[in-house]
């Protein structure tokens, strides 16, 4: 697998994570808990999307 298709599925997996959480808070029966642990997921997929970055080759400008 590709860098590129690497980051690309961390932040797919990144945004229905976001999408996860809007419908967890806007849920009445939605536990303060369960809403923790994906913010929780969520931020560790962005650090990974960060690292992820950090190690690819700058683009070239020609």
């Amino acid at each position: 697998m590709s860098l590129q298709t690497h980051l690309a599925e961390l932040e797919r997996k990144h945004r229905q994570l976001e999408e996860a959480i809007a419908q967890a808070v806007a849920s009445p029966s939605s536990n303060d808990l369960g809403v923790a642990e994906l913010k929780r997921k969520k931020l560790l997929l962005k650090d990974e999307i960060e690292r992820v970055r950090l190690t690819m080759p700058a683009p070239t400008l020609h």
